[in-house]
């Protein structure tokens, strides 16, 4: 996901803000620390501009 956000340009507090969590919340997310609903995953991908999957499944 950090990739994902890194190649988009985004920072974590600006990726933190339009989904509206923390950015503790979300580093902690990229470090796969914190569990996501399926809600979740698909607002972050919609923010990404990928699909769903993408973040699901490891290259």
């Amino acid at each position: 996901m950090r990739d994902l956000r890194l190649a988009r340009q985004l920072s974590q507090e600006g990726l933190a803000e339009q989904l509206g969590v923390s950015t503790r919340y979300l580093a902690g997310i990229e470090r796969g620390e914190r569990n996501l609903t399926l809600d979740s995953v698909e607002a972050l991908a919609e923010q990404l501009g990928v699909e769903a999957r993408a973040l699901l499944i490891r290259p």
